[in-house]
């Protein structure tokens, strides 16, 4: 299926690991041109030529998206080399497991930290990358959220954070203005995902037997999802052939959750 993505500019925040590269070669691979942005300029080198042995321009950015002159910098990038934005997915975030299970003894701090990493960048960003949009009559904003910003459960600050993503989405989508612009607006909410040297990982590696007896108790498919998994809905919701998917909440999690 051809998604009509070809020479499009994106975006992918947090494109340097994990759902965040996998979207970037997703992209990369129906003809979209990258730019991604993270802390480590190792990883987003590594992956930046990744990206060009697709056949696509490329450029990476190290950027702290708690950052707002970071996330400028971001769009100063952008703007010298193509002049142009159609595609801007917010993947950068995390702290669901930041903090300790009792709410009490975690620190104020982390509240902040995670709400400011994940949507207080997401607003960052979407502020910057719709008047490009705008001026182009299309556009695309996906936000990573995750199960956990459709439903109760998880850490609390991690699902204000994500809770309030999901919100931002759907607000805009129901903006006349801009969505009459060509823009949408949608959440793609992951349940578990597979991703090495993160906390599940690490789970992993403690007690492998006690894992998989846990992931099989309680994930519907016996498993957890792959990134590739999320990035190729995200590459499809970007797409032309996804014109009326605006507003949406879109869990990809294998029944993990419990909301309709």
């Amino acid at each position: 299926m051809d998604l009509g993505l070809r020479g499009k500019i994106a975006l992918v925040t947090g494109g340097s690991h994990g759902i965040g590269m996998a979207i970037a070669m997703s992209l990369a691979k129906e003809g979209c041109n990258l730019a991604i942005c993270a802390r480590n300029i190792e990883r987003v080198d590594i992956v930046v030529k990744q990206l060009i042995g697709l056949g696509i321009e490329a450029i990476g950015i190290q950027a702290d998206v708690t950052n707002a002159t970071d996330i400028s910098r971001v769009f100063s990038a952008i703007d010298s080399k193509w002049g142009s934005l159609h595609i801007l997915v917010n993947n950068a975030g995390g702290g669901g497991r930041w903090g300790k299970p009792c709410v009490l003894e975690t620190d104020e701090e982390v509240w902040f930290e995670v709400y400011n990493k994940n949507a207080i960048a997401a607003v960052r960003f979407t502020k910057l990358a719709i008047p490009y949009m705008r001026t182009q009559k299309w556009g695309r904003v996906v936000t990573i959220t995750s199960v956990y910003g459709r439903e109760g459960g998880g850490r609390p600050w991690f699902n204000m954070a994500k809770t309030a993503q999901t919100s931002l989405m759907k607000t805009l989508a129901m903006n006349h203005d801009l969505v009459r612009d060509g823009i949408t607006f949608n959440s793609i909410a992951p349940g578990a995902i597979t991703i090495p040297d993160t906390g599940w990982d690490e789970e992993r590696k403690k007690d492998p037997l006690a894992f998989e007896k846990m992931v099989s108790e309680n994930y519907p498919l016996g498993r957890f999802g792959n990134p590739k998994e999320v990035a190729d809905l995200v590459a499809f919701i970007c797409s032309e052939r996804a014109s009326l998917v605006n507003g949406a909440s879109i869990a990809v999690d294998g029944a993990e959750s419990r909301s309709f």
